[in-house]
C-alpha cells in the first residue's frame, strides 16, 4: 500500500487536471477518437501509472475531444495477444516489454545483452536517438507503429540463501531463474543453471528448492517479497529493460494532424517523467530490502568488469545468430550511444 501511494503521488506532477465530467444522462457527448491501450502491468506498477497520467494529459490536452482508455492488468488482452491484436486493428494500442518480441523481432533483445547498455545517462538518451528510430522502423516493418519509450529498469539483482553471489565462481552448479533463451547464455557460461520461468511463479519455486537462485529487477524483489525466503542479493547493472507503447498505424494515419500533435506531446512527457520515477522507485526497493532484513551488496566497478568479461560475449554472439541482418547495426547503434 505504501509503495501505491509513493507511485501515485510521482506521478502526481504528469497528470494534467481533469476535465469536469458530465453525465452520459446529461447530454455529454463522445469523445471523437478513442484509443483503447492494453498492458500487462498491475494498477499499482509505475507503468500503469504513467499511463494513467499520460490518458488523463490527452483527455486535457484535446478537451475530452480524445479519450485514452488504459486496461491493465491483462484486462483487455494477454501479453502475447497484444502485438496482433494492435497490428489487425481489434483495439488500437498496447505496451511491452522489450525482450517480449522473441524471434518476432530479435533485434529488440539489444537492449538487454548483459553490461552493454545499463549506464543510466545513455539511457536517458534513447528516446529520439537514432538507435530508437532504427527499432521503431524494425516495429514499422510489423504493423506497428511505436509511441513511446518507457525505461523499466538499469538494475538486476541475484538473490541467494546459501552464500552471497560475488564472483562468476560463485554462480557454479546454481539453479537459477533465467530470463529468456538468449540472455540465459550468460548464465550458462559461468557454470549456473538457468531455468526461464514467469516472474509470479520464481518465489515458489526458491523456497520449495526448484531454484537456488533468483534473477529480477529489484523494485520486483519487494514486490515478491523476496526477502521472507532469500538472505542475500548482488545488485548488478546487468541489463536494461524498456517497456515500449505502439500502436496500429492505419488507426494513427486516419487521425487528425492536431490530435496526433497532442498524443505525441503527452507520449514524450512519459518518456521524460518515467525516468526519475523508476530511478526512485529502484532506490526505495534497495532500501525497503535492507530494512526487511536481506544482505544487499552493491556489486564494484571490479566485480561488473569481471562479470561482464565472462557473459556479455557469449549473449552477444547468440543475439547475432538470432538477428544476422538487424543485428549487427543494431549493436552498433545502442554502443553509440
Amino acid at each position: 500500500m505504501h509503495r501505491r501511494r509513493l507511485l501515485l503521488a510521482s506521478a502526481a506532477g504528469l497528470a494534467a487536471p481533469a476535465l469536469p465530467r458530465l453525465a452520459r444522462a446529461q447530454g455529454a457527448s463522445s469523445p471523437a477518437v478513442t484509443m483503447r491501450l492494453s498492458h500487462q502491468f498491475p494498477p499499482s506498477h509505475q507503468h500503469a501509472v504513467i499511463l494513467q497520467a499520460f490518458a488523463e494529459k490527452v483527455k486535457a490536452d484535446s478537451k475530452g475531444e480524445i479519450e485514452v482508455q488504459v486496461f491493465p492488468a491483462e484486462q483487455l488482452a494477454r501479453a502475447g495477444e497484444n502485438f496482433p491484436a494492435v497490428a489487425r486493428g481489434a483495439f488500437e494500442a498496447a505496451a511491452a516489454v522489450n525482450f517480449q518480441w522473441g524471434n518476432t523481432l530479435p533485434e529488440m533483445n539489444v537492449l538487454t545483452i548483459p553490461y552493454l547498455f545499463s549506464d543510466l545517462e545513455r539511457i536517458k538518451k534513447f528516446p529520439g536517438s537514432e538507435a530508437a528510430a532504427y527499432l521503431e522502423g524494425l516495429l514499422q516493418k510489423r504493423a506497428v507503429r511505436n509511441l513511446a519509450w518507457l525505461y523499466t529498469t538499469r538494475k538486476a539483482i541475484f538473490t541467494s540463501n546459501a552464500k552471497p553471489i560475488i564472483k562468476t565462481d560463485d554462480f557454479k552448479g546454481l539453479k537459477i531463474r533465467g530470463l529468456n533463451a538468449l540472455t540465459d547464455h550468460a548464465l550458462t557460461a559461468v557454470g549456473a543453471a538457468p531455468s526461464s520461468m514467469p516472474g509470479p511463479e520464481v518465489p515458489q519455486a526458491l523456497q520449495s528448492g526448484v531454484l537456488d537462485a533468483g534473477l529480477t529487477d529489484v523494485s520486483a524483489a519487494v514486490s515478491r517479497r523476496f526477502y521472507e525466503f532469500q538472505k542475500f542479493g548482488t545488485v548488478a547493472p546487468w541489463f536494461c529493460v524498456f517497456t515500449h507503447v505502439y500502436v496500429n498505424p492505419r488507426w494513427w494515419a486516419g487521425l487528425k494532424p492536431e490530435q496526433q500533435a497532442i498524443i505525441t506531446k503527452a507520449a514524450q512527457q512519459a518518456e521524460q517523467d518515467q525516468i526519475p520515477l523508476t530511478e526512485k522507485i529502484a532506490a526505495d526497493a534497495q532500501t525497503e530490502l535492507q530494512a526487511k532484513g536481506m544482505t544487499v551488496h552493491d556489486q564494484t566497478a571490479e566485480e561488473s568488469a569481471a562479470w561482464s568479461a565472462a557473459m556479455q560475449k557469449p549473449v552477444v554472439d547468440a543475439f547475432l545468430r538470432l538477428a544476422p541482418e538487424g543485428g549487427p547495426r543494431a549493436l552498433e547503434l545502442i554502443r553509440k550511444l
